[in-house]
């Protein structure tokens, strides 16, 4: 099993979920986000909004203009179970629900 990796997560989405500013997940792999693109996605809509602190690497970005949008690069379903899903999951339904409503 991979070690858990720490997060410092920023406003928006993630924050609101995680209700901490810091948090730590389990992380599969070490793909790279090149953090030279990270202007350029801003530019556009997308936020980098969870960093790895001894890395600096982007680890969790989301648009904001949309009801629901989070792209991460750990798993969260390895910490997820029926009994204990994981909060990105709970809150993807929840923000589900709530938008089937107000249709």
């Amino acid at each position: 099993m991979e070690p858990m990796s720490a997060y410092c997560v920023r406003v928006h989405i993630p924050f609101n979920i995680y209700k901490q500013e810091h948090i730590q997940e389990r992380h599969r792999h070490r793909y790279e986000f090149n953090n030279d693109y990270e202007k350029e996605f801003e530019k556009h809509g997308m936020m980098c909004v969870g960093r790895n602190p001894e890395s600096d690497l982007v680890e969790i970005v989301e648009i904001p203009g949309l009801k629901w949008y989070i792209g991460t690069q750990f798993h969260p379903e390895y910490q997820s179970t029926v009994l204990g899903p994981h909060p990105l999951f709970l809150d993807f339904v929840k923000t589900s629900i709530e938008n089937q409503k107000n249709k």
